[in-house]
């Protein structure tokens, strides 16, 4: 089963980066795809994209099979009660609301919909994103068609809910943490003498084959490491500098202190 028409609801950062997404994917065209935004300005440039737009969330959802909602958290329930009288009952609803859970959701709509709470990055405008997916029991029939459409946006894998705050620290916050790293970096290759260009390239050409080792390989981070640390090396010099300025100690607190804030 493949879902055959989609609307999302919201065409902010993440409403339009699903919506590239999706598109650049190939996984549905574009007259399939209706999107929503009460701000005509923000709608144009999707016009051009073929996709159908909306200023009324209603007329988005009205004959969507799987209805996204890309909204804040605190827009959610109003968005619900907009969309809800064409509801037919076997939609498939998705959230990315952060920190509404599928409780409350069900609250909203009802225990017998089909809900799915995803927590998605914003390398999904590239294909690339780590998106994170859990569901109500009346949604367990679905969870393999949702999975999949996000699996061609990067990778997806199914979790408890209650790991859903721990996700969006991880894998959404997760992003912005990786790239300060990068910044970093950079900031040191040109310290060093390499232009601000050249050194984002050498920097995030390096971040990418290292992670590519990880992940194709399937090692811990640390045997990959030993790799390049040879005894009284410069790599193993770097190494215990950073760490005795407390870098991974910073960045294990840097996530726990996102974390500890999205649980509040």
């Amino acid at each position: 089963m493949k879902i055959e028409k989609i609307a999302i609801i919201g065409a902010g950062n993440m409403g339009g980066a699903i919506l590239n997404g999706l598109l650049k994917s190939g996984y549905i065209n574009a007259s399939s795809i209706a999107i929503s935004d009460p701000r005509k300005n923000i709608l144009e440039e999707f016009v051009s994209m073929g996709v159908h737009t909306f200023q009324a969330n209603v007329d988005a959802a009205r004959s969507a099979e799987l209805i996204l909602l890309a909204v804040k958290p605190y827009h959610v329930k109003n968005v619900v009660a907009e969309i809800k009288p064409v509801f037919k009952g076997n939609e498939i609803i998705v959230s990315i609301a952060a920190g509404v859970t599928i409780a409350e959701l069900e609250g909203l709509i009802g225990k017998d919909a089909k809900i799915f709470r995803v927590m998605p990055n914003t390398a999904i405008s590239i294909q690339e994103s780590m998106t994170c997916i859990s569901a109500n029991k009346a949604a367990e029939e679905s969870l393999q068609v949702v999975k999949e459409m996000f699996d061609h946006l990067g990778q997806a894998v199914i979790i408890n809910e209650e790991l859903m705050s721990a996700s969006t620290v991880l894998a959404s916050c997760g992003t912005a943490f990786a790239l300060r790293y990068v910044r970093a970096a950079m900031q040191g290759g040109v310290e060093m003498g390499f232009g601000a260009e050249m050194a984002q390239f050498i920097t995030a050409q390096t971040v990418k084959g290292a992670v590519q080792l990880i992940m194709n390989t399937g090692h811990h981070p640390e045997r990959e490491i030993d790799k390049v640390t040879t005894p009284r090396g410069i790599t193993i010099t770097g190494l215990n500098e950073m760490e005795h300025k407390g870098f991974s100690s910073s960045v294990i607190q840097g996530l726990l202190a996102s974390y500890n804030k999205i649980e509040k």
